[in-house]
């Protein structure tokens, strides 16, 4: 049975430009595109949604990319981020009053409305207290086959072994509802959970879930990250928690922190204590972009940012095409000598 989500989002889809308009009124249209900052109507051409499905069939109405965070979804996330609370249900009703359709008899996530919004870090902070050690779980395998050892410093990931997924317009044949997940918890510079980001896996762990969308993250992000290590005055810094992961087993003397997009990583907080930090610069437009954004804000701090560039345009390919031993010695090279270990 499809899910009402799916139904609406592709209800929605078939009047992509009117609902640009209302709810991304700050963007404005380019040929088949409707371009703005992001989902939350910043001004800005990061941000493009398809506005008639392409004559090839490749590419569908309503589906939206964020070339600067790599995000991506579909006109009902457009709608969800423009509520006051983020939940699926509000979203929903919002929805069907903009599609002019009778509100459901049941609220989607009247239960969850009871212990606060989905996707908050109340819920992100639920999530994790129900979680267990990833030791001897399918997160474990996980990590083994992307080539990262067992090690110390860890304590941020998680293991959830029948974490829920919501289906997605995207997703094709049978979803299971719930799989295991690799969890790993979001914190401020002060150790706050701010929110949790969510890795579904294969039952045996060794790969990423086959769904459309597999990674999703929950509550507030900007300036926050996966932490690996203790705050130091020189530290490292990467996109994603795979990529920062073989950064800091190449490396564990340098405490590192996974700030799981481009744009967040280009609007990373500082550690008060900071004085250095290495940045795993990701060798696309994007990751490039957000080096210099994030140096120029370094500058001003008086911190010294240097980067760290792989051989293939990321560490995790790095570690897996040439071992451990090869990354570090490439590591290393680039690093000021006090600051090798």
């Amino acid at each position: 049975m499809e899910h009402p989500a799916s139904a609406i989002a592709r209800d929605l889809a078939g009047q992509a430009e009117r609902l640009c308009r209302r709810y991304l009124s700050n963007g404005r249209r380019e040929g088949n595109y409707w371009q703005v900052g992001d989902v939350r109507n910043t001004p800005g051409r990061s941000l493009y949604v398809r506005l008639r499905d392409s004559p090839d069939g490749t590419g569908r109405a309503g589906k939206w990319t964020d070339a600067e965070s790599g995000e991506h979804g579909d006109l009902l996330d457009i709608i969800r981020a423009s509520t006051l609370t983020g939940t699926l249900s509000e979203a929903l009703a919002e929805a069907r009053r903009f599609l002019s359709l009778p509100d459901s008899p049941v609220s989607a996530d009247r239960k969850t409305a009871r212990n606060g919004p989905t996707g908050s870090p109340g819920a992100a902070r639920r999530l994790l207290a129900i979680c267990k050690s990833i030791s001897g779980t399918q997160v474990e395998t996980y990590l083994r086959g992307r080539g990262i050892p067992p090690m110390s410093g860890l304590e941020a990931l998680h293991f959830h072994p029948r974490c829920w997924y919501r289906r997605s317009i995207d997703d094709r044949g049978d979803v299971p509802p719930a799989m295991p997940a690799m969890i790993a918890t979001v914190t401020d510079t002060a150790g706050t959970i701010t929110g949790a980001h969510r890795t579904w896996l294969t039952p045996n762990g060794s790969d990423k879930a086959p769904v459309a969308y597999p990674r999703r993250a929950m509550g507030h992000l900007l300036g926050h990250g996966v932490r690996f290590g203790t705050a130091a005055p020189v530290m490292a810094a990467g996109e994603g928690i795979e990529s920062t992961l073989s950064l800091f087993a190449a490396v564990p003397t340098l405490p590192a922190i996974a700030a799981l997009s481009s744009a967040h990583l280009a609007a990373l907080a500082f550690p008060p204590t900071l004085r250095r930090l290495y940045v795993a610069r990701e060798a696309d437009p994007a990751g490039r972009k957000a080096f210099i954004t994030l140096a120029h804000r370094a500058i001003q701090c008086g911190i010294d940012v240097r980067p760290l560039d792989s051989e293939l345009g990321d560490l995790n390919a790095d570690l897996q095409t040439f071992g451990l031993d090869a990354m570090r010695a490439h590591l290393l090279a680039q690093m000021v000598a006090e600051d090798r270990p």
